[in-house]
C-alpha cells in the first residue's frame, strides 16, 4: 500500500511540477510579474512573436488612433530581419522586450542556449533600436529555475500574463474579443500575438481587429491602457 501511494505522491508532484513550469501564473520557479493590483481600472495589452510585416504596422495605426501604448515583446531573428518595423513600434512610445532569438521552449534547453538566445536577441533590439526595457518573456511561457536565473543575471525582469486572447486559434475579431472579455477582472496582462514564431508573415488581422474593438469597449467604461512598467509600478493614465 505504502509504495502505491508514494507512487501517486510522485506522479502528482511530476504533474505539478509540469503544470508550474508552463502554467502563466505558477510562481514555483521563480517571482515572474504576471498582473497588477486585483479590481483596478488598468489593462495591459502585449504582443508577441512580432516584428511582422504588415501586421505590427497596422496595429501601430489603431494603438496611435486610440493614443494606447502597449508592450512587445519581440523574436531576434525578425528584428535581424525587419529592423524598420521595430524602429517603427519603438518611435511610436511602445515598449519593447525580449522574446528570444529564436522562440525555443527554454524548458528544453541547456543553460547556454538560454543565455545564448536571450543576449542574441538583446543584441539585435539594440541594433535595431537601441536603449530598449529590460522585459523577458519566455517563448510559450514555458521555463525552470536556470531559465529565471539566467534571466535575471542578465538584468531582465520575467513577465507573463493572466488573460489570453488565444489568438493563434481563434477563427474571429469577435472570438478574440469575447476569449478576453470573459477573463478581464481588472490589473490585467492580457496576451495577443502581432506575429508567428514559426515563420514571418502570418496574418494577425483578426487581431488587429479585436484589439481596436477591445480599446473601444474597455476605454467606453472607463478603464485605463498602460504599459507593463506602468502597471508593474502602479503609474499610467493613458
Amino acid at each position: 500500500m505504502l509504495p502505491a501511494l508514494i507512487g501517486l505522491a510522485t506522479a502528482a508532484v511530476a504533474t505539478a511540477a509540469g503544470y508550474q513550469s508552463m502554467a502563466p501564473t505558477g510562481q514555483w520557479y521563480g517571482q515572474t510579474f504576471v498582473a497588477g493590483a486585483r479590481g483596478s481600472t488598468q489593462i495591459a495589452l502585449t504582443y508577441d512573436d512580432g516584428p511582422n510585416d504588415p501586421h505590427t504596422l497596422k496595429l501601430l495605426e489603431v494603438l496611435s488612433k486610440h493614443d494606447v501604448r502597449a508592450t512587445f515583446f519581440m523574436m531576434g531573428r525578425y528584428v535581424r530581419e525587419r529592423p524598420d518595423v521595430a524602429r517603427a513600434v519603438a518611435q511610436a512610445g511602445h515598449v519593447i522586450g525580449n522574446h528570444t532569438f529564436t522562440h525555443p521552449n527554454l524548458i528544453f534547453k541547456s543553460a547556454a542556449q538560454t543565455r545564448r538566445e536571450l543576449v542574441k536577441c538583446r543584441q539585435a533590439l539594440q541594433e535595431a533600436i537601441g536603449e530598449h526595457s529590460n522585459l523577458f518573456r519566455p517563448p510559450f511561457g514555458g521555463r525552470r529555475p536556470a531559465t529565471l536565473r539566467i534571466a535575471r543575471e542578465l538584468g531582465m525582469q520575467p513577465v507573463m500574463w493572466n488573460v489570453s486572447g488565444h489568438d493563434w486559434e481563434a477563427p474571429s475579431a469577435d472570438a478574440i474579443e469575447k476569449k478576453i472579455a470573459g477573463q478581464i477582472r481588472g490589473g490585467d496582462v492580457i496576451l495577443l500575438h502581432d506575429g508567428e514564431h514559426r515563420a514571418f508573415g502570418a496574418d494577425r488581422a483578426r487581431t488587429v481587429i479585436a484589439t481596436d474593438n477591445l480599446i473601444r469597449r474597455y476605454k467606453d467604461e472607463g478603464w485605463k491602457f498602460v504599459t507593463v512598467p506602468e502597471m508593474s509600478s502602479g503609474t499610467g493614465s493613458s
